[in-house]
This record gives C-alpha cells, structure tokens and sequence, in this order.
C-alpha cells in the first residue's frame, strides 16, 4: 500500500557513501525509519538540507507490514525552514531537540494533536529572531501534555516536595532519590505557565537554565524506559552555560 505523510526528521546517521538512515515521525503512522540515497553531485547539498534535524519534509512510500527499515519514493520539503538550519543558536536547539525526540518518541503511537504541536512549535522557532531562549525548556514541558506523563496543574504544597516519579507534591521526603527539594518544587508552578508567547517575561541565567533541563531530562528518563544519556546535551549545556537571553 502506498503511503504519503508529511514527516518531521529526527535524527540521520550515515550509514555508507550512499545511504541515510533517517528517523522521521510521520503525521500519518507516526514514528518511521527510512533508509534514503544520498544525492550526487550537486544534488549532494539539497539532501542534507531534507534530513536536517527537525526539517519539515513530505513522503511516498511503500508500507509493508513488520517492516523495520523502508525507503521512500519520494522526499520533498513540506514547508522550507529558513533560519533554524543557519544560526548557531537554532542549529544547537535543533540537534538537541532531534536527537530527545528520536528517542522520546519510538513507541509513541500515532498522534494527530503531538504531530501538529510538533510541527507548529518548530515553525514558531524558525520565525523568531529573538526571544526564544527559553524554546527548548518550554517545548519539553508541554510535549509532556501529548505523550500522558504529566498532569497540567499539580497541586502545589507549601513547602512540600516534589515527587518525580508521581509527578506529584508531597509534605514528606520521598524514600528514592527522584524527587525535589522544597526550594526548587516551588518553582514548578512558574515554570508551567510558560508559553511560547510570554517565555520572554522569564528571565534566568545559563546556568539556571541547565539546571532545569537537567531535571526535565532526569523526569523524561525516569518515566520513558531505556531513555538514554544524550550526545547533544552536553553541547546545548556548554552553549548555554555563561549566556542569559537571545
């Protein structure tokens, strides 16, 4: 059966002078990999653009039943992104960002709503010039809503802590080490009004924001079996770290 989809890329890994692996989430069958040719000669450069992390692409393909790995009989870009694949900023958000989802995403079923928050929040990164330093921590806290692992408004408790695993307050210490102090627990709630819209109102330092994407990826790799220690994360870390707004 011939399948067609818009896709968001995830994350390519070369696998000989010929071909690409890619991970692509589809809007249509959600979570798919593809093995594609590369381009030659001066074609070589409009692949790379397809298949860069969190490129908005469109796909033909022949969907075959328990197929593990499957090349598509075309590949188009759906919608062109003009700044994220240029600026140092975006290319280290895009590479982090790529690589969380490649594995955050593996068993998500398909989703209509995930794919459509996905594809609208990178559009949103690539159209701003400033004031998206806070893309990445803001991104991370509302996938959380389209893949059931956090609840909207955890009722807070003064002084309480704040339970990783529950995701929940609690007045007593947790017996696991998965949980926050009740100085950082508080800090929860001002975090979950963020938005794309008035993230800039937030202001934190580097290493401020470090610190709570050490603890969203910490609640991610509780909560998604076999999450593993990311390559990008240190990069972004590195990047952020003595910078406070962009």
């Amino acid at each position: 059966m011939l399948s067609k989809s818009r896709g968001i890329v995830l994350n390519t890994l070369k696998y000989n002078d010929e071909t690409l692996i890619a991970q692509i989430l589809t809007e249509e069958v959600g979570y798919r990999t593809f093995s594609v040719r590369i381009a030659r000669g001066r074609k070589i450069r409009s692949t790379h653009i397809f298949f860069f992390p969190l490129s908005l692409v469109e796909l033909t393909w022949e969907e075959k039943p328990n197929a593990k790995l499957v090349t598509p009989k075309t590949v188009s870009v759906s919608t062109p992104l003009v700044s994220i694949p240029m600026e140092p900023q975006k290319v280290t958000i895009a590479m982090f960002l790529g690589e969380f989802l490649n594995h955050a995403l593996r068993s998500e079923p398909s989703s209509p709503e995930l794919f459509s928050y996905l594809y609208n929040s990178i559009l949103w990164l690539d159209a701003k010039s400033n004031r998206y330093a806070n893309f990445h921590l803001v991104f991370l806290l509302r996938l959380t809503k389209f893949i059931g692992l956090f609840p909207e408004r955890p009722l807070y408790i003064s002084g309480g802590y704040f339970d990783l695993r529950t995701a929940s307050y609690t007045q007593f210490r947790p017996t696991h080490n998965d949980y926050l102090e009740p100085r950082e627990a508080q800090l929860i709630p001002t975090l979950l009004r963020m938005r794309y819209e008035n993230m800039h109102l937030f202001h934190f330092s580097g290493s401020e924001r470090n610190h709570f994407l050490a603890v969203i990826n910490d609640f991610y790799r509780i909560h998604i079996p076999n999450f593993p220690e990311l390559k990008s994360l240190a990069v972004l870390r590195d990047f952020y770290e003595g910078m406070k707004d962009f």
